[in-house]
């Protein structure tokens, strides 16, 4: 399993990090100081380490001095720097001494998950294992996608229909039903199909830097500024850009991408006078930003700007029949590229694989079997194989009676009391605090929705950012509260 050290002073910051990292499939390691985590990382468990966060603002050793001093050590390790005090001096002088991503503190979930799966895709050390999506190629069609159940067919005969076309592709689902693959499928069946495809993770875009990744910027604009720079838009010119998480953007970043989808023209930063691009902009997000706008917090014109052809992708567990069709494509890709021999799966494995919800959705069934097939000693694989499925259902069927006792409906009158889903009171009949009333409501919505964080965080009617931050002030494992 890949490897991310953390290195933060504040513990209740580490422990979340360290959540949302254990959640999205790494291992963790943790340094309270910058001199700590570069201890470890030229230490003799430094080779298992496929990537680094570390705060900015830390005691003796910054984040900064940790980057550089890393940084000749380890060329390829992708570096996270995170802090509460964003500025665009920091950010460029964090990417300047070598960071691949820039945070800011307070990050939802997401941004993070973001961020670690852009950083580790794109480069991973020597000796890890690398994830089978760095090899299946940018030139996906529709034939190749794999899927037969009703929901899914219906988004791949849309998304067809739509491909022919200029019009505006919005792409929603949650995170890991494969929303960039319907991107390349458009793309390739398109008449664009010989242009550029660019991808774009909106979510992982430096607040500071986005404005320049995205329209450009001349030599000079800004302090760090060195060389003039085109923007992806412009590396889109011709082809398509696809906006991934695109509900991440800034109110401020949406006003000048609607100016761009409106104009057709970008305007780098620095610069007065405004570029004719030509680019078709197929976005996707895992937010309902139907919702979202009604709430003020992603621009109504944009949403409909973007909307023109709205696709909904079903996640995993609503269409299982696809699993087993998904599970022996994925071993046969894998067992090709990685020249292993393993030619299937035994029937208890594909049950348990079969039955299981999928949080991760296709992402996390892919990166299963890529590590089932690269570590499996024998031709089939076996529940042995999946280790980590398998003591996750276990922990889910366990957890199931409780879940099923707290969601029992009110008694009719006369009946027994029925099991209170949160205790008002305590053992001696008074009020209990409400922090801790709010501490039961949050594990309860994070059990009800199984760690999915953006529907408890739509279900509590709070923002991500502001989940996030509680989780780590009350102290809540994610992992323990969603049983899994």
């Amino acid at each position: 399993m890949n490897t991310v050290l953390i290195a933060e002073d504040e513990p209740s910051q580490r422990r979340a990090l360290a959540a949302i990292a254990s959640r999205a499939g790494f291992a963790v390691l943790e340094a309270e100081t910058g001199q700590q985590a570069l201890d470890i990382l030229l230490g003799p468990s430094g080779a298992q380490i496929c990537a680094l966060m570390a705060d900015l603002q830390m005691p003796k050793m910054s984040g900064l001095e940790l980057v550089k001093a890393i940084r000749p050590q380890r060329p390829r390790l992708p570096i996270i720097v995170l802090t509460a005090h964003t500025t665009l001096s920091n950010a460029v002088e964090s990417m300047r001494a070598g960071a691949n991503d820039f945070i800011a503190k307070p990050a939802s979930p997401e941004r993070i998950r973001a961020a670690l799966a852009t950083a580790t895709n794109e480069s991973i050390a020597d000796g890890e294992l690398r994830p089978l999506s760095e090899k299946l190629g940018a030139h996906l069609t529709f034939e190749q996608l794999v899927g037969e159940s009703p929901q899914f067919l219906r988004a791949v005969s849309l998304a067809r229909r739509a491909a022919n076309s200029s019009a505006p592709v919005l792409i929603e689902g949650e995170s890991g039903v494969g929303k960039e693959l319907i991107a390349q499928s458009i793309h390739s069946a398109s008449p664009r199909a010989n242009g550029p495809f660019v991808v774009v993770n909106c979510g992982a875009l430096p607040a500071q830097l986005a404005e320049s990744l995205l329209f450009g910027h001349e030599k000079g604009a800004f302090t760090g500024a060195i060389d003039r720079h085109m923007g992806k838009f412009s590396d889109a010119n011709g082809g398509t850009l696809f906006l991934d998480e695109i509900g991440e953007l800034s109110l401020d970043l949406q006003v000048k991408l609607l100016r761009v989808l409106q104009e057709g023209e970008v305007e780098p930063v620095g610069s007065r006078t405004p570029q004719k691009v030509d680019v078709r902009v197929v976005s996707a997000t895992n937010r309902e930003l139907a919702v979202e706008s009604a709430q003020g917090r992603f621009r109504e014109d944009l949403y409909y700007r973007l909307n023109v052809v709205q696709l909904t992708i079903p996640p995993l567990r609503e269409r299982r029949e696809d699993i087993p069709a998904l599970i022996n494509h994925f071993i046969a890709r894998t067992a090709a590229l990685e020249n292993i021999h393993v030619r299937g799966v035994s029937e208890e494995a594909m049950t348990l694989l079969t039955a299981f919800d999928w949080p991760g959705n296709v992402r996390q069934l892919q990166n299963a079997i890529f590590r089932a097939v690269v570590l499996c000693d024998s031709d089939r694989l076996s529940m042995r194989d999946f280790p980590q499925i398998l003591a996750q259902a276990q922990r889910a069927e366990r957890a199931a009676p409780a879940l099923q006792a707290a969601a029992t409906p009110a008694a009719a009158p006369g009946a027994a009391a029925p099991v209170d889903r949160i205790q008002l009171t305590d053992s001696r009949g008074h009020v209990r605090a409400l922090q801790d009333l709010e501490a039961d409501a949050i594990r309860f919505a994070v059990a009800r929705y199984r760690g999915r964080m953006s529907e408890v965080a739509r279900r509590l009617g709070i923002g991500r950012s502001t989940l996030y931050r509680r989780l780590a002030e009350l102290d809540i494992s994610v992992d323990e509260a969603a049983g899994i």
